[in-house]
């Protein structure tokens, strides 16, 4: 018995030196209290953020690639091989893109209600409507105070070298009727590789020649349309009720099955980036003539960029949230640092819904809902360097700007940066529509393109930021909201119906068990009463 009374104590001890004892005491101190060793903290971070290392690094060792390769002055061809490990990342991007947009959109709208759709469609709106609109007109600051096109600089010479790439004149008025017509597809199926544009054709009926506009399908996805055509198409199946649940779904798994294709894709990312920053710095003539003539401008727009990025959208998001903004920049460092490599919002949506999701804690719903939207019509890079442009050029022509003609700059950068494709080089493309309308020369966007690759890539990082804090201004606007309304809901149900509250969920399984159940019990009071 002795022997049993050790071993019974023994086994008190260790149990209570597992709950109170030292050893207790020394794991949970070293959660709390003792410091994790450097070796096991650096592999943990290292571990959780390898994906952004590995980005930053492709970035950084890209430039030190182009930077060597340029010395050996490769080829046309050469360059295209250089580049080719890049186009094979932006090919993946691009093939994930519709079944994407579409399927989050489907999803996201079938699963909210059509009066919330509503509220949250206008929210996100104003905001988008009001960060672009800031944008721009820091830009127009931006571009008169340093004056970047106050400098000596060959305009002709650069502008016969890159004539090829000028896009053609277009109305003003045309440009945001293509808008609309864009907005309501004729056909789906062109949809996804071909968008409307109107070119001109010359007339001569009544002895005067005249200009008519002309509509022609442009090579390019046309996003708007189907961004528009997926929300309704998810309204309607949250409209059908029990009927629509099947197809919901199906976009559900379909929209799944698309996130881990992305996930895959994103391991890829840093080699693609990579070679599509050495690419481009092996592409460039000569750097040093080239930054030196057009530095003013690119540190104009790079400044504005990060004013408008660092400062303006964390205070707004700082103002409505009260949370760290710079902790909701961390969780999105990785889809930013692909922004800068792949200059393109839409190739960077998969990334960004991952991020937003998994470390900003933003819902499913709201995140596929509001991010191809955003990736649509949320342009704040592209409508500030789009003002800097259009400034650089008049100073570059010698043409002073009246408070008209600037209004007429910050309307027009604002709303045709709305449906501006979400590609590389897509902001230079509806630059043009500004030039037109403050009449300026079109032919001076060649200086433009010619640092489009660094610039563009500032302008994307901007625009995905605004888009992701879009969506984490919208969850905390749907938390607030649902915590009124939740409490006032949770208290009717419990009044009213408090036993329904108390049910399980119906199932014929719980139910023919219950059954079984109340069978046993009642044969068994039977047999007590016998």
């Amino acid at each position: 018995m002795a022997e049993t009374v050790d071993l019974e104590e023994v086994k008190a001890s260790n149990g209570e030196a597992h709950r109170d004892g030292p050893l207790a005491n020394g794991f949970t101190g070293q959660r709390k209290g003792i410091p994790e060793p450097m070796s096991k903290r650096v592999k943990r971070i290292v571990k959780a953020n390898l994906l952004v290392i590995l980005t930053v690094a492709g970035v950084i060792v890209g430039v030190f690639i182009g930077l060597g390769v340029r010395t050996a002055s490769p080829t046309l061809t050469q360059q295209i091989y250089i580049g080719f490990p890049g186009e094979i990342l932006i090919r993946l991007l691009k093939m994930i893109i519709i079944p994407l947009v579409v399927c989050s959109l489907v999803s996201g709208a079938a699963s909210i209600d059509p009066k919330a759709l509503g509220k949250l469609g206008g929210w996100a709106m104003l905001f988008f409507l009001v960060t672009t609109l800031i944008a721009s007109s820091i830009g127009v600051v931006m571009a008169f105070i340093i004056k970047p096109g106050n400098v000596e600089m060959n305009t002709t010479a650069n502008a016969k070298d890159m004539s090829d790439d000028i896009p053609a004149n277009k109305e003003v008025i045309d440009s945001f009727l293509d808008l609309i017509r864009n907005i309501f597809p004729s056909n789906l199926v062109s949809a996804a590789f071909q968008s409307y544009g109107t070119s001109y054709k010359m007339i001569n009926a009544s002895g005067i020649p005249e200009k008519v506009p002309v509509g022609t399908d442009q090579d390019g996805m046309n996003i708007l349309g189907l961004v528009v055509f997926a929300i309704v198409f998810g309204v309607a199946l949250r409209k059908l009720g029990e009927e629509g649940e099947i197809l919901i779904k199906f976009f559900n798994s379909f929209n799944e099955a698309t996130m881990v294709l992305v996930s895959w894709i994103m391991w890829y990312a840093p080699v693609g980036i990579m070679f599509l920053v050495a690419g481009k710095i092996v592409e460039m003539d000569d750097v040093g003539k080239l930054f030196a003539s057009l530095g003013k401008y690119i540190a104009c727009c790079m400044i504005g960029h990060a004013i408008h990025g660092l400062l303006v959208l964390p205070l707004i998001y700082f103002i409505f949230t009260r949370k760290n903004p710079y902790t909701f920049l961390w969780g999105i460092f990785t889809a930013l640092a692909t922004a800068f490599g792949t200059s393109s919002s839409s190739a960077t949506l998969p990334l960004m819904m991952k991020c937003v999701e998994e470390k900003n804690g933003v819902s499913k719903h709201i995140s596929r809902f509001i991010l191809p939207i955003g990736a649509t019509v949320n342009m704040d890079g592209a409508a500030l360097f789009q003002c800097v442009a259009a400034v650089f050029i008049a100073q570059l022509n010698n043409t002073s700007l009246n408070f008209i003609q600037v209004i007429t700059i910050l309307v027009t950068a604002t709303a045709s940066s709305v449906g501006a494709a979400g590609i590389p080089a897509g902001g230079v493309l509806t630059l043009a529509i500004i030039l037109e309308a403050i009449g300026l020369p079109t032919s001076d966007i060649s200086l433009i393109l010619a640092v489009d690759w660094l610039v563009d890539r500032t302008c994307t990082v901007l625009n995905v930021e605004g888009d992701a804090f879009g969506a984490g201004l919208l969850q905390h606007f749907v938390d607030k909201t649902s915590k009124h309304e939740g409490v006032e809901e949770l208290s009717e149900v419990r009044m009213d119906r408090e036993a329904s509250a108390a049910m399980p969920e119906h199932s014929p399984l719980i139910d023919k068990r219950g059954l079984e159940g109340a069978k046993g019990d009642l044969s068994s009071e039977k047999e007590s009463s016998m």
